[in-house]
């Protein structure tokens, strides 16, 4: 499932918001089976969308990356 959404964890930045959200908005329209919701469902698919955004930065805050061969100090 969701094999189109990219890896937003970069050893160099954080992803921009941009980028969690379109991340977010493609997982919610897959879980949902929506590509746009009706008026009826619109405020809780946004509320999903902003939701697992966020938590997808809380995710990536709390990672610890490894240092690799070729991180540079």
């Amino acid at each position: 499932m969701c094999r189109n959404i990219k890896k937003l964890r970069f050893e160099d930045r954080m992803p921009a918001d941009e980028e969690m959200r379109l991340a977010a908005l493609q997982y919610v329209r897959k879980v949902s089976g929506y590509r746009k919701p009706s008026r009826a469902n619109e405020a809780a698919f946004e509320q999903a969308v902003t939701a697992v955004a966020d938590a997808t930065r809380a995710l990536l805050e709390g990672l610890e990356l490894r240092k690799t061969a070729n991180t540079v100090q």
